[in-house]
Formats: structure tokens, sequence, C-alpha cells
């Protein structure tokens, strides 16, 4: 097992940056991550050697953009298991998956229909059943947070019942860093017929997503958050499920036949990939997932740990800090309040000394009340962090605390 950070962080041209003449430190990685020198070699590369449109073209240029847009959607299916490449659909990222099978269930719940999604639900995971709730007239329930940050399980277990139509759960929430159960959980939705949905944004940039294994209908992520350029993302969906879920958008592309009158849909996954396609960023997320995956995983995994354990440890130590969000399985972020403070304060004030943090409620409102916290600072990490970092971080924050004190 071998991880050399150093080498890593190298190849991301962005953390050589200065803030205020001091060296970047940035854990902001749950919002977005950096990107390594392939990936906007890929993107160059792309617009100086190929730019074409996709699939219809009959020169050379429009055949090698099709084969190196085919061949990133081959990448994701590997990456993710999945069984087939024609179930990896395109999207803008997390936020459109989620909308594109909200905006198919609206059309097909019934009035006294349930949906269940969860208490730690980022606001793509919850405002979007709740619109489609209010459409069909199905009621949505959601699963309780407990004082760890953990989802109740027994609450979970007792919603399940022959009325539950659809379970939407994040894999990782992003504002505690708490990794759901969502293999258990998923088995147990389809124990009374539901489909599930997995909100993957956290999780998939951790590496460990087999949809076969969870057994989800669906699963939903961007490239942005996994060293992959903004702006691309995907939706997983089973093919059984996908071919007669109602179409999302339409024009081209998605058709198969058009009159004057009507028109009938295309196979996967174009049924879902109406207009043209964002062709540049899907191949940069390819060559993300490639880069990524040839990293030794267990290494990464190990280096994760370690930040975040030693993050923790620094974190109980520091007078007046509160974690919030201490559940046994965690990964990534340490999500924390000062007892002086708001959290926009201390987002200020970290950043004067070059610390990159997200504050805010990290778009998780009814997690926020939950805790009755106005929101946190979140310090999220990456593989390119250091434990120098960590304790840049701490040293930090002791300035803040004098500050604001």
């Amino acid at each position: 097992m071998s991880f050399d950070v150093s080498a890593i962080r190298e190849q991301f041209p962005i953390l050589k940056r200065e803030i205020d003449g001091k060296p970047l430190v940035y854990l902001d990685n749950a919002a977005t991550t950096q990107k390594p020198q392939c990936v906007i070699d890929a993107l160059v590369d792309y617009y100086t050697s190929c730019n074409s449109n996709v699939h219809r073209g009959a020169h050379r240029l429009a055949d090698e953009a099709t084969r190196r847009f085919e061949a990133a959607r081959d990448i994701v299916k590997d990456f993710i298991n999945a069984p087939k490449r024609e179930e990896v659909i395109w999207t803008t990222g997390t936020t459109e998956g989620i909308n594109i099978i909200a905006n198919g269930l609206g059309k097909l719940l019934q009035p006294g229909d349930e949906v269940i999604a969860t208490g730690m639900d980022h606001h793509a995971n919850l405002v979007t059943w709740q619109q489609a709730c209010k459409a069909s007239g199905a009621s949505l329930k959601t699963v309780p947070v407990t004082d760890e940050g953990e989802l109740d399980q027994a609450a979970y277990a007792q919603m399940l019942g022959e009325k539950t139509k659809f379970v939407a759960i994040p894999h990782v929430s992003n504002a505690l860093g708490t990794v759901n159960p969502v293999q258990q959980m998923t088995a147990q939705a389809k124990q009374v017929g539901a489909w599930v949905l997995i909100d993957g944004a956290q999780g998939a940039t951790h590496g460990w997503v087999d949809v076969q294994a969870i057994g989800c209908d669906f699963y939903v992520f961007s490239a942005h958050k996994l060293y992959g350029p903004m702006g691309i993302g995907v939706l997983w969906g089973k093919e059984a499920v996908l071919a007669d879920w109602p179409v999302w958008r339409t024009g081209g592309e998605m058709i198969a036949t058009v009159t004057l009158q009507d028109a009938t849909w295309n196979v996967l996954p174009y049924r879902f990939e109406a207009g043209t396609p964002n062709v540049a960023d899907a191949i940069a997320m390819g060559e993300a997932i490639r880069w990524f995956t040839a990293l030794d995983q267990e290494a990464v995994a190990a280096h994760e740990k370690a930040l975040l354990d030693y993050a923790t440890q620094l974190a109980n130590e520091f007078e007046g800090l509160t974690i919030i969000g201490k559940a046994k399985h965690k990964i990534g972020v340490l999500s924390f309040v000062l007892d002086q403070g708001h959290p926009a304060d201390i987002g200020f004030l970290l950043d004067r000394q070059g610390i990159a943090v997200r504050t805010g409620d990290h778009c998780a409102q009814p997690l926020m009340a939950r805790f009755n916290v106005p929101g946190t600072a979140r310090a999220s990490f990456a593989i390119y962090n250091t434990l120098e970092e960590v304790d840049a971080l701490f040293a930090a924050l002791k300035k803040v605390r004098t500050m604001l004190a």
C-alpha cells in the first residue's frame, strides 16, 4: 500500500496558489474538488483537436468526438459496476439526475402513495420529492436523524409499508459526513416493492460505488466532486425501470420518429439526453475517473481516514468547539461550531489566513434545525490534503477564537 501525497499535489496546479500571501489550504472538497492537470488537458485537447457534435456527423471530427464521448460512458459504467452502458445517462449533475426521476415520479404516483426521504438530505434530494408529492397527491415521510447524526433505522423500518412507492437516501451526508447503510436500507425498501434512488454526490467521490451490490434502481452523482469538471454528471438507472420512465425533456437526439402530430422516443440512454450534450465535460469526467481509479484505492481510503481521524482528535481537544455529527461511520467531513462567533465569521477569518472552508446550512436547512444551529463551518478533505494542512486549520482557528473573543 503506497500513497505519495506530495506527488498527488504536484498534479493540481491550483494548489500552488497563495491567498493574501499565504499558501492555499483548500478544505472545501465536499462542495467541489480541484482538478488534476490531466483533466484540464482533456478539456483543452477536445476543443483543440476534435470539437464537433456527436453521433450523426459524417466527418472525421464527429467520429472522433463520438468515440471519445461514448468511451467516457464505458468508463462510468465500469466505475459504478453498472450491468449495461445503456443505463448510464449524462446529466448536468446530481441535481438534474434527481429532477429527471422526480419529474417522472410525479406522473406515476397516486393519492395515498408514500415517498420516504430523510432528515439529512441535501435540498436537491428533498425539495424534488416534496414537489413530486404535491403534483400527485402522494405524501412524504422523512427518516429522523439521531443525536449522533445517523439515520434512525428503527424509525425507517416502521415507515416502510404497502403504501411506500419510492425511497430516496443520501449515500453520504454532505453536511455531516455520515455514511449511510444504503445496501441494507435498499433491501428493506425492496421488500415492500419500492423504487430506490441513492444520492451519490458525496459517495462516488470516495470510489466505492457498486450499484449492483447496493441493489437500488437509480444512482446519481456529479463529476465536479470527483476531480472532474462542473456541469456534467450521471444518472444511472436499471434498464427495466428507465425504459418506461416518463421522459424529462424533448428535442433532438431523444426521439425515434417525429410527425407533425406526434413523436416516439429513442432507446436508452438517448431518450433522456435531449439536445446537444456536454461532450467536452463528459470526456473530461471519464478522464477524471480514469485518473482516480488508477490510484491505490486502499491507500487513498487510509489517507482520507487518517486526515479525518487527526482532525477529529484536534477538534475534540479544542476549547469551545463542538462537532456536529458524530456517526460511527463517517468520511471526509468535519462540521463544527464555536461557542463564539457565527459560522460565516469563522469562514471569513479563516479565509484571511489562506484556509478555505464552507460555512452555512450546506443546503440542508432541516438538518441544521434538527441540531438547533444556524449553520456550521465545514472542513472537508480530499486525497491531496495533508496532516500539515489540518494543523494549519487548527492553528488558524486559535487565532479566530482570539479575534472573536
